[in-house]
């Protein structure tokens, strides 16, 4: 591999909360943005950021929703991720409003969702959880300043498929799992390409696996599936110790935005708040996969994603 995708030992770990990761930082003057940022662990990243000094903006399919469940923690303003005119209409508000930005947490995403096609007939994993933000982060570039950082969710998910470059959409047979793992993949290589792109301008990129933890994410799963998976018990209490809590499940992209330690780096897959090793296994173990941190794979799917979205900041 061509990053450096090998632990550092930041002296956090599986069980590091949010809050833990942020003791003693000042955030104070910086503007943080993080999408699906009051649900789950995206709103204890939020919660933990906005302690921390920073203020926080929160883009949200339902607005009305996110103020309810911050309240004055952070801003909200409306965006849907799988509406590329949504998209646009935010960050044209954004930028008018002349303000920079320090951080953007891709946090909002979809997982084993029922077939659905979103835009002109996009597969809504590979949509919402890739293409939204490609469009989000292009689209706002003019904003992020030198020193920035830029984090995207991704998943040990990631681990069950590459990009399906003759069949990206799912046109010919559907699989759920096998759509969120291929939008894990996407957010993982999308990381690799804009901090190759965005490093002489002093923003780097990461992507970050949070862990599994029990949020609305899995509302699209049965309490059977659940069980047979060993997730929770019969009655559906959290039965796989493994799991974390939304304040732990923050604290690897709250991490990846702030950490000194991090200073120098970019491109590379973290969990459980450092940076991850190499993985050969297609079992959801610890450990990232080549094909999602592949330079190659990364370019390729930046110019596929560029030419969907129509939104590239970098073109010639």
């Amino acid at each position: 591999m061509t990053t450096h995708q090998h632990k550092i030992g930041s002296g956090f770990g599986h069980r590091t909360t949010a809050a833990e990761v942020l003791h003693g930082t000042d955030l104070t003057g910086r503007l943080a943005l993080v999408t699906g940022g009051y649900s789950g662990l995206g709103a204890e990243t939020t919660r933990a950021l906005a302690a921390a000094g920073a203020d926080v903006i929160v883009p949200a399919r339902r607005p009305g929703e996110a103020r309810a469940a911050l309240l004055d923690t952070a801003e909200v303003a409306e965006l849907d991720l799988g509406d590329l005119g949504s998209v646009r209409r935010f960050a044209e508000r954004f930028l008018a409003s002349g303000r920079g930005l320090d951080i953007l947490i891709g946090n909002a995403g979809i997982m084993a969702y029922p077939e659905t096609r979103v835009g002109p007939g996009w597969e809504a994993h590979f949509a919402v959880n890739h293409l939204g933000h490609h469009a989000l982060v292009n689209l706002l570039w003019p904003a992020l300043r030198p020193g920035g950082r830029v984090v995207t969710v991704s998943s040990a998910g990631h681990q069950l498929s590459g990009i399906r470059w003759d069949d990206v959409h799912f046109e010919r047979g559907y699989d759920r799992w096998l759509a969120y793992a291929q939008a894990k993949t996407a957010n993982a290589l999308f990381a690799v390409h804009l901090d190759a792109l965005g490093r002489d301008s002093g923003v780097r990129a990461f992507s970050v696996h949070p862990g599994a933890i029990f949020t609305p994410l899995l509302r699209h799963l049965t309490r059977a599936e659940m069980v047979e998976r060993g997730w929770v018990d019969e009655d559906g209490h959290l039965a796989d110790p493994a799991f974390k809590t939304p304040e732990q499940g923050a604290a690897t992209q709250v991490w990846a935005a702030t950490s000194p330690q991090l200073a120098g780096l970019g491109g590379v897959y973290c969990e459980d708040c450092d940076v991850a090793e190499p993985t050969e296994s297609s079992a959801m173990v610890d450990g990232v996969r080549e094909h999602a941190v592949d330079p190659g794979e990364a370019a390729r799917l930046w110019a596929l994603s560029a030419r969907l979205t129509g939104a590239d900041a970098f073109r010639a």
